[in-house]
């Protein structure tokens, strides 16, 4: 098993075969389950990984080929990254919420909760001119909430991890096709998901690193403008 690249909450590794994600960190196993249940629940629906087991702290997922978005955002063509990812928002948005009942927050929407291409796997279509998304992954803080949830965090991602590429947001949103919120309520919803972020670092290792990292995200995303 080699370990991942990517992952920053949980240590994740894989084979040609089968992807292990150990979960670590504050309520690690209520975030285990709800990403096993959820999954579950989406295999027929949305292109997620297969569940193939559970135990020891740790996930075991079917091995689903791609490329990671974050890398394509920078390598590849940025502007059909996020068309894809704004086209697979639309319908995880539009999944029914009523046989997700064990989904934690308020409002009839499936919010991902971390979503961006950093989790989104793609592949080229059979004529290799555009993306396909074949997973959307790490579901580990979806819940029931606000669409403007996904829309904004999307949005940070880019905004933080791919400055120069913030152009192609309009790919994004126009894909999206629902209404997308105004600049304002964007904000406040990076705003609001740093400060999370902050507290569960605080509660994972009070006063570490991660902490002093998550404020000063916290105090960069307060100061953007349009």
């Amino acid at each position: 098993m080699r370990r991942l690249p990517h992952g920053y909450t949980n240590r994740t590794t894989a084979d040609r075969s089968t992807v292990v994600k150990h979960y670590e960190g504050p309520d690690a196993a209520e975030r285990l389950e709800r990403e096993r249940l959820l999954l579950t629940a989406l295999a027929e629906s949305l292109p997620v990984p297969p569940v193939l087991g559970a135990a020891d702290g740790a996930l075991t997922l079917g091995f689903v080929p791609g490329i990671p978005g974050q890398e394509l955002m920078d390598s590849g063509d940025p502007a059909e990254v996020l068309r894809v990812c704004g086209s697979i928002l639309r319908d995880i948005h539009a999944t029914p919420v009523d046989g997700l009942t064990s989904l934690p927050g308020q409002g009839g929407t499936l919010v991902h909760g971390d979503f961006g291409p950093n989790n989104m796997l793609l592949g080229f279509t059979s004529n290799l001119s555009t993306y396909v998304v074949t997973a959307v992954v790490d579901w580990e803080f979806a819940h029931l909430g606000d669409p403007v949830e996904d829309l904004a965090w999307c949005e940070w991602i880019v905004r933080t991890h791919h400055p120069d590429r913030v152009g192609a947001l309009d790919a994004f949103f126009t894909a999206y096709g629902g209404p997308v919120p105004d600049w304002p309520d964007r904000k406040a919803a990076m705003v609001d998901r740093c400060r999370e972020l902050r507290a569960f670092c605080e509660r994972w290792e009070p006063g570490g690193p991660a902490v002093a990292q998550w404020e000063r995200r916290t105090e960069a995303a307060s100061g953007w403008t349009q």
